[in-house]
């Protein structure tokens, strides 16, 4: 699939409140786009429509010239979505978790498991139950996804927190190696990237508000 995402006159509501309206872009592959603007401008929520997860309250968002409520499947088959929270099962071991988030489109193999936990930082962790780790660790289980066998969208809310400096780095460096290889990122933080890929651009929602 060529991926081509665009957002056509976008406009969201939450709480009976139009957080922005009027918002077009597109997205090809190579590209970065980095969501700002100030708490409860809508980021988190412009990340939820792209992901399918939350329907627009006017406008469209169109995959490769389609409705993007049409193609579920489609959609699934291509993204990787990481929200806010780690979204891991604490009781779980880190090989568990990401068994099971990899386990409906894209089922990972021990040894790839093993090896995106090692890319993380998480050799000798694989066995852990996920309780026991903290905060930073938990996030890096989480990320563990982007390095097996990843589709070519991503779309991450604050993919930067909790984490180190070294694993801000290693973080901002996969992420642009992934858009020059013809990945697409989407994501939202409060961090001021300092590897960019030549497709990144920035998108602001304080200009869109309503």
């Amino acid at each position: 699939m060529t991926l081509h995402l665009q957002a056509a006159n976008l406009a969201c509501e939450r709480d009976w409140r139009l957080l922005f309206e009027h918002l077009d872009f597109e997205l090809r592959p190579g590209d970065m786009l980095q969501v700002s603007g100030p708490n409860g401008s809508g980021k988190t929520s412009l990340l939820r429509l792209l992901a399918g997860l939350m329907q627009p309250t006017a406008g469209q968002i169109l995959l490769d010239g389609r409705a993007l409520g049409d193609q579920r499947h489609a959609l699934a088959s291509i993204l990787l979505w990481i929200g806010h929270a780690a979204g891991i099962k604490e009781l779980l071991t880190a090989e568990e978790n990401l068994a099971w988030l990899c386990a409906l489109h894209r089922p990972a193999t021990r040894e790839g498991i093993w090896t995106a936990l090692e890319a993380v930082g998480l050799r000798g962790f694989e066995d852990v139950p996920c309780h026991t780790l903290s905060a930073g660790q938990q996030r890096r289980v989480a990320l563990a996804r982007l390095y097996l066998d990843c589709p070519p969208l991503w779309i991450l809310d604050e993919p930067f927190t909790a984490l180190d400096k070294q694993g801000v780095a290693q973080l901002e460096a996969h992420l642009a190696a992934h858009c020059e290889q013809g990945g697409t990122v989407v994501l939202t933080t409060h961090h001021n990237l300092e590897r960019r890929p030549s497709g990144y651009r920035e998108l602001n929602l304080g200009q869109w508000a309503a």
